[in-house]
């Protein structure tokens, strides 16, 4: 019987994973911190929907940190040199302003885009409890203290849901802004399917 699962930290993740996220609410949940942080992944990633299709939004992080390119998640720095905040929080104006909720849950996600934060753990880790919330998730997780490569009867999921690997999963199609323009858009950002569902979201896993 399993355990439970591994699961990566992702920026604004995907339907597909809070939908393993309820899946392994009963049992265990390990979120990963202790890795070496691997480029070109969605723990500093995301994707939404846009009038021209899908746009990828990436929270740029501090290069030249540690050996090698091998740092733990944990030490990743935030390159706020960037005006990176300003211009995701306008994006995401931009393509959800008019979605029935975006309003709703604005004061949530807002501050996430004035206040700095130095690490992408602590960023990425506060967004997950705003939108577990937003979501009315009970989970409960604990960080890995070391990094194993295995975890005898646990699911490991750290390599999974990665963009350049499509998945096979199917969410329930709900409404999007832009659908009538690009059709329906599979598997993005939680955020698409808060701003447009709020309270009924956790129904389209």
């Amino acid at each position: 019987m399993e355990k439970g699962a591994v699961f990566p930290l992702f920026y604004l993740p995907s339907v597909e994973f809070f939908k393993n996220m309820n899946q392994f609410a009963h049992v265990s949940i390990l979120l990963e911190k202790e890795e070496h942080f691997p480029k070109q992944t969605n723990r500093n990633r995301t994707s939404i929907a846009s009038p021209n299709g899908i746009l990828n939004l990436s929270v740029p992080v501090q290069k030249n940190i540690g050996s090698k390119g091998h740092t733990p998640y944990k030490e990743i720095r935030i390159a706020n040199e960037d005006n990176w905040q300003r211009i995701h929080w306008l994006t995401l104006e931009a393509c959800y302003r008019s979605s029935a909720y975006f309003e709703f849950y604005e004061d949530a996600f807002e501050p996430f885009y004035q206040k700095k934060f130095d690490f992408l753990l602590d960023y990425n880790t506060q967004l997950l409890a705003v939108l577990l919330k937003a979501l009315k998730m009970p989970v409960t997780y604990q960080f890995t203290d070391s990094y194993e490569k295995s975890y005898l009867g646990m699911v490991d999921l750290r390599g999974e849901m990665h963009h350049k690997r499509p998945s096979n999963y199917q969410n329930k199609p709900y409404y999007q802004v832009f659908e009538d323009r690009i059709g329906f858009q599979n598997n993005l950002s939680i955020v698409d399917l808060l701003f447009n569902q709020g309270p009924q979201a956790s129904k389209f896993f």
